[in-house]
């Protein structure tokens, strides 16, 4: 079968308008909230933000992956109400964890406020919801109304936070800002998509353990492979901050929210258009061989020229775009760029070992790079050094990443 580019390329251009309009707002707000907060507080609201993203996706148990396979409205019906559940026992527990933790001292979460702390399972709800919600847009095609949500949640964060930082609220106007972007953006979908309407429960009901049943790939090796992933994003963070201090872990987190913009923004479209062809390809001759070639070269022509600005010019354009004070954190871009642009490539690719059924594949390769992050930061160097080695360690792993998904498009791999 033919990969029909036409068809492909349309359905990633409705995806990428929606992208860039929910990128667009927050990188044009990004320069004035740099000069409205400092680099400690922008450090403050993204180790809480890291915390929701991990565990917005233990809330989910990864089965928003699963409806993309299945169609049926019945059981789509019944992964939003497994969903909703979990996402409400991921929350209490986080809250309760969390509480615990700052009575018993712990590092990470005393330099969070009470504000901040009451938080995380509302952060955490909101977003695994919200992530369910536009998976199922994606198994409809609904990829323009989708996009409509987006844009309306992340021109909310970004109008909320410049509001409340003017009104001088501190590190809680980022915070604040990115609750009410995520409830907007929520309510924006449920009205647009009109997705089934979850049943909340104590317990889960008889359909809903067959569903955990039938997917239970998703939670038994995927769940614990993308926890490790989220983990692994967030631990440079945490840990530059244990060892050089709030100011290092600011301009750090400033690198990663520019360099993760590409991804953000163009991979993440053709990921969505990826999976539906993946998915039809495999069903229909049982590999993707072809739709992953032409992924991977779009996905290397279009991430080529923004790696290639980063690594030769991004001190000045940190400098000049953010202020002054950021200039360290395009030092820090300059050696991470290389990283990025494989990560570019290698992220929508991944979808594969879904598809494939090798799920356990992928995790083995996420406790690898853990290991790999957890050794290369807790060893004695500079910042810079640290940097580097991660760099360096990352980018051969992605080597090895895409040639094992390459290898699951073709169903070469042995049965995992």
């Amino acid at each position: 079968m033919s990969l029909h580019v036409p068809t492909y390329w349309k359905h990633v251009i409705t995806v990428l308008g929606g992208a860039l309009g929910a990128q667009a707002l927050p990188l044009l707000a990004a320069p004035l909230i740099t000069r409205l907060c400092s680099p400690a507080e922008m450090g403050a609201f993204m180790v809480w933000f890291g915390i929701v993203a991990v565990a917005a996706i233990g809330a989910t148990l990864r089965l928003e992956a699963a409806m993309i396979l299945d169609h049926g409205s019945e059981h789509q019906a019944t992964c939003f109400n497994v969903v909703a559940w979990s996402a409400t026992v991921t929350a209490v527990l986080v809250t309760l964890g969390v509480m615990v933790a700052r009575a018993l001292g712990w590092r990470m979460v005393a330099s969070l406020s009470w504000g901040a702390l009451l938080t995380l399972g509302l952060g955490t709800w909101l977003t695994a919801y919200m992530q369910t919600t536009l998976a199922y847009a994606t198994s409809r095609n609904a990829f323009g109304t989708a996009a409509r949500a987006k844009i309306l949640g992340a021109g909310s964060i970004a109008l909320s936070q410049v509001a409340l930082l003017w009104a001088g609220a501190g590190s809680n106007a980022l915070l604040g800002g990115h609750l009410a972007g995520l409830t907007v953006g929520l309510a924006a979908a449920t009205v647009l998509l009109q997705p089934p309407r979850p049943r909340l429960s104590l317990r889960p009901t008889a359909a809903m353990r067959q569903y955990l049943h039938r997917h239970r790939a998703f939670w038994r090796f995927s769940l614990p492979s993308n926890l490790l992933n989220v983990v692994v994003g967030q631990l440079p963070l945490l840990m530059i901050g244990a060892r050089y201090g709030a100011l290092a872990a600011g301009l750090f987190a400033l690198t990663q929210r520019v360099l993760s913009a590409p991804v953000a923004l163009l991979a993440s479209s053709v990921l969505e258009v990826f999976k539906r062809q993946s998915v039809h390809d495999f069903q229909t001759h049982g590999n993707c061989r072809e739709a992953y070639r032409y992924t991977f070269k779009a996905l290397a022509l279009l991430g080529i020229g923004p790696s290639l600005v980063l690594l030769l010019f991004s001190p000045q354009l940190f400098g000049w775009v953010f202020g002054a004070n950021w200039r360290a954190a395009g030092e820090m871009a300059q050696i991470l760029a290389p990283l990025y642009f494989l990560n570019f490539i290698a992220s929508p690719l991944s979808y594969v070992f879904f598809v494939a059924g090798k799920q356990k594949m992928d995790l083995i390769w996420q406790i690898a790079l853990c290991s790999m992050t957890l050794g290369v930061f807790l060893a004695p160097g500079t910042l810079q050094q640290s940097l580097a080695r991660y760099a360096i360690g990352y980018s051969l792993l992605y080597l090895v990443y895409l040639h094992m998904s390459w290898q699951c498009s073709q169903n070469r791999t042995a049965a995992a």
